[in-house]
């Protein structure tokens, strides 16, 4: 797997095969006569990229208090900073392999950036040129970073992250430094990073996905600095593997499921079964969109047909999944664990590419990415994009976000333009086994897992709490809670009691870094642009429990069902309906059939439940429902220990409303149905009590009736159900439209042919085959 050790970007300033890597190496290393004459757009390259650095001088109110901010910092790691014999930072210590270096040249890059940039704390200081240049040279003579470093620990260190920032360093001070100075401190760069289409370490493994990108911004950049065209060339090309016949192309549509990169569905993943939307596709969006800013007007430009299709990926792979401005947590990865890089701060990396993007698109393009990142600017209240209050979360990092970020919106802005409405949707990504389901008022998520896509991705001692997102977790975004998931919410919810979910009391499973399900049943159908069914065969990560989950999508909630629960661990086993951060000493009333319900309380035969300026919760059975109000506290610490992102030790307390549903322990085929109302009143829960219709609820086949008859079903198995029966496992859906009867259906399991649906004793034959859970339309 590739990337495991993606640095924090958002964190900047906290913390051929081996004959051809020989020649790419031999040639890498050569004096800098022998490269060829510079070409008239290097130069541009180098003012471009510096640019995405420190910004374009547009002031603003905005940017001057950003800017007032981001000087505290970068100026206390000036002050702190000793440049001798000796390390940089007394908590940086020197040596081979350090797991300190990334954060070494992060501080150096906030220092420079900050001398770089008009206004800046450290703005032109000669003095301040004198010590980055002291610095620059004791990390590439002590060896820290250079072309006898030898590959220590994670590739990722030498070949992109350190990469990375010594570029934008680089970039920032190229004015004042000598060719042959460049040209020293890119001998490790060329070398670690020296074929942007393979791994240096292992030239058998071909770069993909987020990899390949950055690889070839190394190379596009560092070529332009060197003033060597092949090596910018390669760079651009590897965008689209030239080399390797397009194989890798990091803007090729996948039709296939899982493997690194973008989808025919819109899915994106990366180190093959991880659903990555959420961060390693802004980082391939990002790099793509900073080579076309400074690429843009050279004879080095990335060809119109790749920007298309870069501008194209926004709205397809990346939008469904923002609300108000921040990253939905199910496409979020391992990431969800690190304190730098909350929902609204990949969700600025991503505004911050949409806003680059457009300043190059043109006609309805243009217009379609800068109504996008409009609307996220305006409705983001939680974390405002144009304001950065604390660099220590906000930091101006290497992807837009900070000054250059700031400017490059208000240009935007000051256009006028309109933001994208919200449109109500509900969308299946088959090929990494998500859904969205986004109304007007409301929107949802689950996070799931199979034989194709993983639990969840726990590695570099991250996400060390997250061993059940993937277990049928129900993410509900809310209008008035945008914060629900960035304050705090990991290192203080309870990890094993997630909505959605369906677990055991014990101990969880043994941490493993990405692990797959033995069940192939995961997916659903999609009605229309307002309803959806989607289910889950679900079986613990030891194999004891398993259960039939399935979730059904209307406008004004959820319903979800779960028959087939059976254990045999003895541990006792729940559901849970919900556990809402309701933030820091939170408050906001229950109610269970209009009764107080306060601290802890066992619910027995309650109809309704209403949580204030949450919603309300309908429940469909006599099933026992534990209410509990509780503070809990923890550190990020707790759930990210990696050496370059770990979070801190400081104890956050947040208070959360549960509520679960006991199964007791050694249940055989238990089962639950309830309904999940986002932001709904008393009143419209009171109301809607009565009006969900539970057609089925077995092991076998899950069904309900919308209240204009349309019927939404999820076999597990052959099966029937009112007037459908099908030949095996489905999801379907069956109604009248505006154009007659309407059967909808989809494979879940992704295995078979054909699909045999019989409606009203007619027989219909879909084909199925490869269509990687996607449903597939028939007229009745």
């Amino acid at each position: 797997m590739s990337g495991f050790g993606h640095f924090d970007r958002r964190t900047a300033l906290k913390g051929g095969a081996a004959a051809a890597a020989s020649v790419a190496l031999t040639s890498a290393l050569a004096s800098p006569s022998s490269a060829q004459p510079a070409a008239s757009g290097t130069s541009s390259i180098v003012t471009g990229y510096r640019e995405l650095q420190t910004g374009i001088g547009r002031p603003s109110a905005e940017r001057t208090a950003a800017l007032a901010n981001l000087n505290r910092v970068a100026k206390a790691y000036h002050d702190s900073m000793t440049v001798g014999d000796g390390p940089l930072w007394k908590d940086l210590p020197l040596g081979p392999g350090s797991d300190f270096t990334t954060s070494m040249y992060a501080r150096l890059r906030a220092i420079t950036v900050n001398w770089g940039t008009p206004g800046g704390a450290l703005a032109g200081d000669p003095a301040v040129l004198g010590r980055i240049k002291g610095a620059l040279e004791l990390l590439y003579t002590s060896d820290q970073y250079s072309e006898k470093t030898a590959e220590i620990g994670n590739w990722y260190t030498y070949e992109v992250g350190i990469p990375l920032y010594l570029l934008h360093i680089l970039a920032t001070v190229a004015d004042e430094l000598t060719q042959d100075e460049l040209a020293k401190y890119l001998k490790p760069v060329l070398k670690f990073s020296g074929d942007p289409n393979r791994r240096t370490n292992n030239p058998n493994v071909v770069e993909t996905g987020a990899n390949r990108a950055d690889k070839s911004t190394i190379s596009l950049v560092s070529g332009a600095m060197l003033g060597d065209v092949e090596r910018i060339k390669r760079g651009v090309g590897a965008f689209t593997d030239v080399e390797g016949g397009g194989a890798a192309s990091v803007i090729a549509k996948l039709h296939r499921a899982a493997g690194d990169g973008f989808h025919t569905d819109g899915s994106f993943l990366q180190h093959d079964t991880v659903p990555y939307p959420g961060h390693y596709g802004i980082i391939l969006l990002t790099a793509v969109a900073s080579a076309i800013h400074v690429t843009k007007g050279t004879e080095f430009a990335l060809p119109a047909d790749v920007r298309d299709a870069a501008y194209a990926l926004v709205s397809d792979t990346f939008a469904p999944f923002v609300h108000a401005g921040a990253l939905m947590e199910s496409v979020r990865g391992r990431f969800l664990s690190r304190q730098g890089e909350s929902a609204h701060d990949i969700g600025h990396q991503l505004t911050g590419a949409v806003v680059l993007l457009a300043r190059s698109a043109s006609g309805k393009r243009k217009e379609e990415l800068g109504g996008l990142a409009a609307k996220w600017i305006t409705e983001d209240t939680f974390a405002p994009y144009l304001e950065i209050p604390d660099p220590e979360r906000f930091a101006p990092g290497p992807d837009l976000v900070g000054i250059p970020g700031i400017e490059f919106a208000q240009e935007l802005l000051a256009t006028k333009i309109r933001p994208a409405p919200t449109v109500a949707t509900h969308r299946v990504f088959g090929q990494q086994d998500r859904m969205v389901h986004i109304t007007e008022g409301w929107s949802a998520s689950l996070g799931v897992a199979s034989t194709r896509i993983s639990r969840y991705e726990a590695i570099n001692s991250m996400n060390l709490h997250g061993w059940y997102v993937g277990d049928g977790s129900l993410y509900v975004f809310l209008p008035k809670a945008k914060g629900h998931f960035t304050d705090a919410y990991w290192p203080t919810v309870d990890p094993q009691l997630l909505p959605g979910t369906t677990t055991k009391s014990g101990p969880p499973p043994k941490l493993e870094s990405v692990p797959l399900t033995g069940k192939d049943h995961c997916g659903g159908v999609r009605w229309d642009k307002r309803h959806g069914a989607h289910a889950l065969d679900f079986v613990s990560q030891d194999g004891t429990l398993t259960a039939k989950k399935s979730w059904f999508f209307t406008p004004s909630g959820v319903l979800c069902l779960g028959a087939g629960i059976t254990d045999s661990s003895g541990e006792r086993i729940r559901t849970t309906i919900e556990n809402r951060n309701l933030g820091e000493n939170g408050t906001g009333v229950l109610l269970a059939d209009g009764h107080l319900v306060e601290g802890s309380e066992s619910l027995r035969r309650k109809r309704w439940l209403h949580l204030e300026r949450v919603g309300g919760y309908v429940l469909l059975d006599d099933a026992e429902v534990t209410a509990l109000r509780e503070d809990r506290t923890g550190t990020w610490r707790d759930i990210d220990k990696g050496a370059n992102t770990k979070g801190t030790t400081v104890p956050y307390t947040r208070r959360y409303q549960k509520l679960v549903i006991e199964h007791g322990a050694n249940p055989s085929n238990a089962s639950y149905a309830y309904a999940v109302l986002p932001a709904a009143s008393v009143l419209e829960t009171i109301a809607s009590a009565w009006a969900w219709r539970v057609r089925s609820n077995t092991a076998t086949v899950q069904a309900v009736r919308l209240w204009d008859a349309t019927l939404l079903a999820n076999f597990f198995a052959a099966g029937s159900v009112d007037e459908v029966s099908v030949s095996g496992p489905a999801s379907v859906a069956l109604g009248r439209t505006a154009k007659g009867w309407q059967l909808a259906v989809s494979d879940p399991t992704q295995r078979q042919d054909v699909l045999r649906v019989t409606v009203r004793r007619k027989t219909f034959e879909v084909p199925v085959k490869d269509t990687f859970g996607a449903t597939q339309v028939v007229r009745v």
